[in-house]
């Protein structure tokens, strides 16, 4: 196998999924069931890209095969993967290209925004109280979020079939548990977390300067150390 083909290096497949996993795991601290439903989806969505970045080319070898023409350029050397370069006629090293810089900006931009979130809603576990500061002025799931931001960041740097089909239904599944999560939240908030919606989105964040709602009383349950994403 020559360099220049850069495909069957399953240590690498390992190494690299192993690593953003685990990067997962530390900044987004999984708790119940629902966490780590969520850490699956996008776990999965790892694996599936490096596995084509790094072992199998499904993608490279159907639009050189079967689906050849469909996108110009493209052969079976490993810069081929990056398949956003070959659309837009991009002659340089691929990793330099618009689309991978702006695929590290999401990606780094998607663990911070999850890191950060996770400080905020720390500390209103510890206080029993609803999360509303932080990046939860801005957005009601902020850790949901950033997930989002990180696999659009991957889709940015390498496409592939498989994970361009798995993004929608992610982005359908973690609108479900969202949906759930608030329902839970709502029962040991009531009006506090009522209002709260009013004011947040639930994903895009505002664009304006967000106003902190003046809270009515918070009456958390005994079940309040429950986290919401």
């Amino acid at each position: 196998m020559s360099d220049e083909y850069g495909y069957g290096l399953w240590f690498l497949v390992v190494v690299n999924s192993a690593l953003f996993i685990a990067f997962a795991v530390s900044f987004f601290h999984p708790r119940s069931s629902r966490d780590w439903r969520v850490l699956g989806g996008f776990s999965a969505f790892v694996v599936a890209l490096f596995t084509e970045m790094y072992g199998y080319p499904l993608t490279v070898y159907l639009l050189t095969g079967p689906l050849g023409g469909l996108v110009p350029g493209v052969d079976l050397s490993h810069n081929a993967g990056h398949l956003w370069t070959d659309l837009i006629g991009w002659r340089g090293d691929p990793h330099v290209s618009p689309f991978h810089l702006a695929s590290y900006a999401f990606i780094i931009g998607g663990f911070w925004l999850i890191w950060a979130a996770w400080k905020v809603l720390l500390a209103a576990v510890k206080a029993g109280e609803l999360a509303v500061s932080g990046p939860y002025a801005r957005l009601r799931h902020p850790q949901y979020a950033g997930f989002v931001l990180i696999m659009v960041g991957f889709l940015l740097q390498w496409p592939t079939f498989v994970t361009l089909v798995m993004f929608p239904i992610l982005l359908l599944v973690y609108r479900r548990l969202a949906i759930r999560e608030e329902r839970d939240v709502a029962e040991r908030f009531g009006g506090a977390w009522e209002q709260y919606a009013r004011e947040t989105p639930r994903f895009l964040p505002q664009l304006r300067e967000p106003v902190p709602p003046a809270m009515p009383e918070q009456r958390p349950s005994p079940r309040s150390s429950r986290r919401i994403g």
